[in-house]
């Protein structure tokens, strides 16, 4: 999503799971081995900081950069956010159609990836909600369609 709509804007693209993995030569599999969660939850929040100082770039986020209120404010002061809201369903389905998800992102409970949706969607909500500078219903759209959603509701980001 994020690489279509930088491609509209014409802007640079960066996803901070892409950068962090770029970054320390590790996917994000191995760091969580390595460090457990909340090593990587600290990379993550260092390409952020990093990234975030660059001006006219669409970043795509993980999930869970919303769990440290240091990540929240620095997106909310640095850019306009877009919470790409689904239902635990949809998720579902994406993850599973995903053949890179099982192979790049361990689960984050002991339930396994698909099986974790609704527990981490309910957790997460009120911070998306907290980071998002607008909201955009996802389920049955393609991707062109919100790609013109999201530049309609945040028509100075054009």
């Amino acid at each position: 999503m994020g690489r279509t709509l930088a491609e509209a804007l014409d802007r640079p693209f960066m996803d901070t799971d892409d950068e962090l993995v770029r970054t320390h030569g590790m996917t994000i599999q191995h760091i969580v081995q390595a460090q457990g969660w909340e090593g990587f939850r600290e990379k993550e929040r260092h390409v952020l900081a990093r990234i975030s100082r660059l001006h006219g770039r669409v970043i795509a986020t993980g999930g869970g950069i919303v769990l440290s209120s240091d990540n929240i404010d620095r997106i909310r002061q640095t850019g306009k956010a877009v919470w790409l809201r689904a239902t635990p369903e949809t998720i579902r389905q994406r993850l599973q159609a995903d053949t890179k998800t099982e192979q790049l992102r361990p689960s984050l409970t002991s339930k396994g990836v698909a099986d974790e949706v609704e527990e981490i969607l309910k957790y997460r909500e009120p911070l998306y909600t907290k980071t998002a500078h607008c909201t955009i219903d996802t389920d049955g759209l393609d991707v062109q369609t919100i790609c013109r959603r999201i530049m309609e509701a945040i028509p100075d980001a054009v």
